[in-house]
């Protein structure tokens, strides 16, 4: 998974470079995300509207926790799942503050 987690921050990256009206909104955002499949984990740092590098393991100082499935999270990708009904129906557990959470929805 770490391969299409990878593809996905680069597009978000790729998102932000282009969209001015994104990159400001998150530009003063500094969040620590960690992705939960499993066996597998990672995490990431958002910072001036960056993320710099995907790590594996889970840092101990998160502000955002996603915990789902490595299938689930390939359906998300992919779209054959959407993040709402991924939520609703507890295929995906998001942790942290509401205000945080929210700016999660720039990168599906």
């Amino acid at each position: 998974m770490r391969s299409k987690i990878q593809s996905m921050i680069d597009k978000f990256c790729r998102k932000v470079e282009k969209d001015e009206k994104i990159r400001k909104e998150i530009e003063i955002i500094t969040k620590t995300v960690n992705i939960d499949l499993g066996e597998e984990t990672y995490n990431f740092k958002l910072e001036h509207a960056q993320i710099a590098e995907l790590s594996e393991g889970l840092s101990e100082k998160a502000d955002i926790t996603l915990k789902t499935t490595p299938e689930n999270l390939n359906a998300l990708i992919e779209g054959t799942l959407r993040p709402m009904k991924a939520y609703i129906t507890k295929k995906i557990i998001v942790k942290g503050k509401i205000d945080d959470i929210m700016h999660l929805r720039n990168l599906f």
